[in-house]
């Protein structure tokens, strides 16, 4: 059985080809660029270049192209944008309006002047993945399910800040599923107001299987959890710090005990000390992280966690880990099947052996797999 799991985060896409004959850890995995990466390395050149811009496809992950896109309009170049691509921007197409972006229609688009440079959004190209995986070798015709990580927001309403309108659909899915594989649906039941998951649906094109689209922190704390260190409590503080988003749970025999989300860029050593030892004790309020520009915090349980242990005290994982290198409360650092940057492709398998039964005994067989059939890559060539 093959799983595609593809985790797009603010810096990197990482890929990780799951295949049940192997061992985890001999499965085919690859780090990439994100695609706002991409698009920011397209439009920063067109910047260098003088040439005015066009922007088309679907809704996908800002950061660095929203950047890129100012740094454009400040140059006094054009961006143009059809209304889909220009969600990317902000859901409020007024407000990209007043960025200085001109929508256009499908029809404008193809009309444009040939000096024009046109850009593709979009989180999602698995035409572009299965070519590379087919340059080596490795069909991807024979998948069970592709799933694909990215972190939504959600489309707020008007005036209703974008921070508030995801934790508080963080909290709602929480408190009544009480599991973090709540954050994953199959691709035909996304909420609507979901909208990055949906593009990345409607982005899936010629996928010869079933798609999993998850929320991309959760993601991470569940692979996160499959490093041994974490089965050695029964309970445990858990930490992603991503590129663009912190993420902070912690997970108890009774399920989540709470939560609190940030922006990494806006943290630094002693602020994440002190953010995570107040969130152990139970003390971290939902006001103090939003006004630190964070999206809050929230605590289901009255019951301190213990950070005076010997060996660790939390357990991280991420791109920016090394922000609590030096951390006086013991990190451990996760590294689940021996790869820290796929925690989230493996989080995505965790969740999908619960959101797909058909498919949850060969997954967990490999997740506790002890060794005794391991077989080298050669051993199992179709």
């Amino acid at each position: 059985m093959k799983i595609l799991t593809i985790d797009i985060g603010t810096g990197t896409q990482d890929i990780f080809l799951f295949d049940s004959r192997l061992d985890i850890e001999n499965g085919y995995k690859l780090i990439l660029p994100s695609p706002t990466m991409q698009v920011w390395k397209k439009i920063s050149d067109a910047t260098h270049e003088n040439r005015n811009i066009a922007l088309s496809g679907v809704l996908s992950g800002g950061g660095p192209s929203c950047w890129a896109v100012q740094k454009h309009l400040q140059n006094e170049l054009k961006v143009f944008a059809t209304s889909e691509a220009a969600k990317t921007l902000d859901d409020d197409l007024d407000a990209v309006q007043k960025m200085g972006v001109v929508l256009i229609s499908e029809e404008e688009l193809t009309a444009l002047p040939g000096s024009v440079q046109h850009i593709s959004m979009g989180d999602f190209d698995y035409s572009r993945i299965r070519q590379v995986f087919e340059t080596f070798g490795i069909p991807l015709s024979d998948l069970a399910l592709a799933a694909v990580s990215v972190f939504d927001h959600g489309a707020a309403p008007a005036g209703v800040s974008d921070r508030k309108y995801r934790f508080e659909y963080l909290d709602r899915r929480l408190r009544q599923f009480n599991r973090l594989s709540a954050l994953a649906y199959h691709a035909e039941d996304i909420p609507a107001d979901l909208t990055r998951m949906l593009a990345v649906a409607k982005d899936a094109g010629s996928l010869p299987c079933p798609l999993m689209v998850m929320d991309s922190a959760p993601a991470a704390i569940l692979g996160a959890m499959l490093d041994p260190a974490a089965q050695k409590r029964a309970r445990n503080l858990v930490v992603n710090i991503g590129n663009g988003h912190t993420l902070a749970c912690r997970l108890g025999p009774g399920g989540i005990e709470g939560f609190f989300e940030h922006h990494t860029g806006c943290l630094d050593a002693q602020r994440m000390d002190d953010l995570l030892l107040d969130f152990a004790r139970g003390n971290l309020s939902n006001e103090s992280v939003y006004a630190g520009h964070g999206h809050g915090a929230l605590c289901y349980t009255q019951e301190a966690l213990p950070m005076d242990h010997d060996d660790f005290n939390f357990i991280v994982t991420g791109p920016r880990r090394s922000l609590v290198r030096q951390s006086a409360l013991k990190p451990h650092f996760s590294a689940p099947f021996g790869d820290m940057m796929l925690s989230g492709c493996f989080g995505m398998l965790a969740a999908a052996a619960e959101r797909y039964p058909d498919l949850a005994d060969v997954i967990r067989a490999s997740f506790e797999g002890d060794g005794s059939q391991s077989r080298a890559p050669w051993d199992v060539l179709d």
